[in-house]
């Protein structure tokens, strides 16, 4: 990656450009705070700052943040586009909560397949910090966050922002903060909501069109897993061994999403925020997107007309991936009723706030461990109900996984090679499950006809100059599409 130049950052924090936030931070050196940014606090001289691409660089070199702008609620800065793969994948891990278990830095790097050494310094060449600076960096974030905007007793905060004791959790927070947590503690809370739940803010960078993903969403909800409600996304969870529901809408008053989360979910929090994040795409970059695809004359007036749009993920991957294969050769309401049926069958039940809400999707092992009868009872022809078993024995048997360490073209290659699993379901697979930004299913014939009925050859060659985010180009076809004949995308 290259390195940060200071000027343009600068001048970047004179505008108060929303684009760079999550990007670099400034710390100033008569303060020691560092900040967004899009601070509204003075601005400093440009001497007296320094620029830094993370938060965990900036607090390794000293600096606090400021309480002001609050940094730990800058939006990510999609690493999966910019940094090594390696860097990407433990970063993705990292944010999961991967050091907070009794796990090593040298266990992530094996598991990265990579040794202790390459992994350090690759993020220090990278980031400017090690994956320990990391990893304290995300638990007292969402520590913080916790603290300031939930009424969660402090104990629980420590355990829920990853930290294994309450006297480390207590000293961290002193040493970086400058206060212990109860001093940080404010009056009025935003994220309380109440007994079973707490509520934290997904920041995302502007614009994000909330109501296409609602939409998206809505059509391909698992009946008793997920379900939208007016402008809310609802959905039950699992993460961590814990189980539980949350419900997203967006923030009226700043650029963010609102998560509430049942606090049976409160030991694996940083999980789920991460995987929310991936869910709805909150760690694009817009602008760079827009000015991207807007030089092809196909997507330039999509584009133009919604420049928010993002690529809808995966909250569970494998629940994405049998999704996929339920859909194949058939309608969005098919994909549905046949995903109810396996939740209803092989998940789990649990109690929710919801009543159209109580069920586990299944996860792989589950699945792996019925016979291909038993899964075609539900309604799916004989080859369908086979893949589909396949796929989960290649899950469960770890010869195939959707998690960070995975490499987009080697899991295509992968999945293409099940049986029943053809290059579209694989694409489609690594842009969902994966959040694989440069994903392309070529033959997806919505795709096809949105480009003039060509062939998938020909597709894949007209969007060549839309790398590294074909997502992005296919999910504006699609949704152009949909809005046009009322032919939604593919399940």
């Amino acid at each position: 990656m290259s390195p940060l130049d200071p000027d343009v950052c600068y001048r970047a924090l004179l505008a108060r450009d929303a684009r760079f936030d999550g990007l670099f931070f400034v710390g100033v050196k008569t303060t020691g705070i560092y900040c967004r940014p899009i601070c509204r606090a003075r601005t400093p001289g440009r001497d007296r700052c320094l620029f830094f691409r993370t938060a965990a660089a900036a607090e390794a070199a000293g600096f606090r943040a400021c309480f002001r702008c609050r940094p730990e609620l800058a939006p990510g800065a999609a690493p999966v586009d910019a940094l090594p793969r390696v860097v990407a994948a433990a970063l993705r891990r990292l944010e999961e909560g991967a050091l907070s278990d009794g796990v090593g830095v040298d266990d992530l790097a094996r598991a990265l397949g990579v040794s202790g050494r390459h992994l350090r310094r690759a993020m220090r060449a990278e980031l400017g910090t090690g994956p320990l600076a990391v990893a304290d960096s995300r638990r007292l974030a969402l520590a913080r966050q916790l603290i300031a905007d939930t009424a969660l007793p402090m104990t629980e905060v420590a355990f829920a922002s990853g930290f294994r004791s309450v006297r480390r959790f207590n000293a961290a927070v002193k040493a970086r903060f400058g206060r212990p947590p109860s001093a940080m503690r404010r009056g009025a809370r935003d994220g309380e909501t109440g007994a079973g739940a707490l509520t934290v803010t997904l920041s995302y960078r502007p614009p994000f069109d909330w109501p296409a993903m609602l939409s998206h969403f809505g059509a391909r909800a698992i009946p008793g897993v997920e379900l939208v409600r007016g402008d809310v996304y609802l959905r039950t969870a699992a993460a961590g061994g814990r189980r539980g529901w949350l419900a997203v809408a967006a923030d009226p008053a700043r650029p963010a999403l609102r998560a509430t989360i049942s606090t049976s979910l409160a030991g694996s929090l940083m999980a789920i925020v991460a995987r929310l994040r991936r869910l709805f795409d909150l760690d694009a970059e817009p602008s760079a997107i827009v000015a991207h695809l807007g030089r092809d004359p196909r997507l330039a007036p999509h584009v133009r007309a919604r420049p928010g749009l993002r690529v809808a993920g995966a909250f569970d991957p494998f629940e994405a991936a049998a999704r996929a294969v339920l859909g194949q050769q058939v309608s969005l309401a098919a994909a549905r009723t046949l995903a109810g049926r396996l939740a209803a069958r092989f998940g789990e039940t649990i109690a929710t706030p919801e009543g159209e809400l109580g069920r586990i999707f299944p996860g792989p092992e589950a699945i792996a461990r019925r016979s291909a009868g038993e899964l075609g009872a539900l309604g799916m022809p004989g080859r369908r109900a086979a893949t589909l078993r396949a796929l989960a024995q290649a899950l469960a048997r770890g010869e195939l996984t959707f998690d960070a360490a995975a490499e987009p073209a080697a899991l295509v290659a992968a999945l293409a090679e099940l049986p029943g699993v053809g290059p579209w379901t694989a694409h489609y697979l690594a842009m969902r499950a994966l959040g694989w930004p440069d994903a392309f299913p070529e033959a997806d014939l919505g795709l096809r006809k949105a480009l003039g009925g060509i062939s998938g050859r020909q597709a894949r060659l007209l969007a060549e100059p839309w790398r590294p985010w074909r997502a992005y180009g296919a999910t504006h076809l699609w949704t152009a599409l949909a809005i046009q004949t009322a032919e939604g995308p593919r399940p």
